[in-house]
């Protein structure tokens, strides 16, 4: 849960890199929170139309979608990537999966250049 709340603390900080365990967490988390809000407008009839989804949903993904995109951008710092990776998701198919292994790749050992190591700095 600390990464989930350090993620939001640097809301829309596009600098620096992110580990792995910061990265995935957030994810963990905000999937966990995206089916909460899903049960909630189920519960409380707030759904749109036919879908499963409703205000509270659309309420978090808004909420989260800076912070999802900006923890995304610092992970592809960390393994020594622009930002701009982000893009070859709209290759069908083979775009997700290479996204997938690029965020789980380890990142770059000691300083690159778009910052210090972030497990270094976790260690001190």
């Amino acid at each position: 849960m600390k990464y989930y709340l350090e993620v939001l603390k640097k809301y829309a900080t596009f600098s620096g890199r992110a580990r792995r365990s910061e990265y995935w967490y957030f994810v963990l988390f905000n999937f966990i929170f995206m089916l909460v809000a899903m049960g909630l407008d189920n519960l409380l009839g707030t759904t749109v139309s036919v879908l499963p989804y409703g205000y509270f949903y659309f309420a978090l993904a808004l909420a989260v979608l800076i912070p999802g995109l900006a923890v995304f951008v610092r992970r592809m710092h960390d393994i020594g990537k622009s930002g701009w990776w982000y893009f070859i998701a709209f290759i069908p198919l083979v775009g997700a999966i290479w996204l997938l292994v690029l965020c789980c790749t380890e990142g770059v050992s000691g300083d690159n250049e778009y910052g210090a190591d972030p497990k270094l700095e976790a260690e001190i």
